[in-house]
């Protein structure tokens, strides 16, 4: 035991504390991860549930003002009404296969008067945030609408600015163009009669269930490694001293005090 003395060091000490800190982390950062996976997974579970589903009347799913709920998110919903073209808002800084682009959204005014956003797809730009002048038309006319439900997105992004915005948002696209519009949107998928020129549709759901598990085995890998080289480390301490000890105690001593021989 009292070749394991140097451990009540300050410097073993600390190093102590900081593999203790470092490992507590390491397995937090990895939890979170594993949280994080079976969080997708439920999310992948609803998508696939609410494809299954034949589509259902918008008025089912989305009401003005109201929020989203997760269970109905993707749901496939169809809707009836004209579109107002004057009043689309275009969102910036949108890729498709790495071309800078916008995604055009146009309130589509159903037949009970209430307004619904359609993200109806994207277009190409020249310039990453340019506003474009010429989107195509959506269908003239009364439209039939099947799209997927999506929720409003969050924060400063959502402003709504010359009829353009960073991210969607019902609350500030409905101020914006002085309409009371369904809470959350949909992204299109068909409509009828069809455009004369189509615009790219929005990307269908991936449900693939991301990097989270193999980032969590990472994180905790790097905990175990924490722990495995605090030991290794405090052995191969120990294995010196004990060398030092043993070689001092076989040493020969002359009647002088020298080692050695002449």
């Amino acid at each position: 035991m009292q070749r394991l003395g140097f451990l009540i060091s300050r410097r073993w000490g600390l190093f102590l504390v900081a593999v203790a800190l470092l490992s507590w982390l390491a397995w937090e950062l990895g939890q979170w991860q594993f949280d994080r996976l079976e969080d997708r997974r439920e999310r992948n579970a609803i998508i696939e549930r609410n494809e299954a589903r034949d589509p259902v009347p918008v008025e089912e799913v989305l009401e003005p003002g109201g929020k989203v709920s997760a269970q109905d998110e993707w749901a496939t919903v169809r809707a009836r009404g004209e579109y107002d073209e004057e009043d689309t808002v275009f969102v910036r800084y949108r890729t498709n296969r790495e071309r800078s682009g916008v995604q055009v959204v146009v309130p589509l005014r159903l037949e009970d008067g209430a307004t619904l956003l359609v993200d109806r797809g994207w277009w190409p730009t020249q310039n990453r945030g340019e506003v474009p002048t010429d989107v195509p038309a959506p269908p003239d006319g009364t439209v039939d609408v099947v799209g997927r439900v999506r929720a409003d997105a969050t924060g400063d992004a959502t402003k709504v600015t010359d009829k353009s915005t960073r991210a969607i948002s019902s609350k500030a696209i409905a101020e914006a163009i002085d309409h009371e519009t369904l809470g959350g949107f949909v992204q299109l998928v068909s409509e009828s009669p069809e455009p004369e020129e189509a615009l790219t549709l929005p990307a269908e759901p991936e449900l693939d269930e991301g990097p989270h598990f193999f980032y969590g085995l990472q994180w905790w890998f790097f905990g175990a490694m924490a722990i495995f080289g605090f030991f290794y480390l405090l052995y191969d301490e120990w294995r010196d001293r004990r060398k030092a000890s043993v070689g001092a105690q076989q040493a020969p001593v002359d009647g002088d005090g020298d080692t050695g021989q002449e």
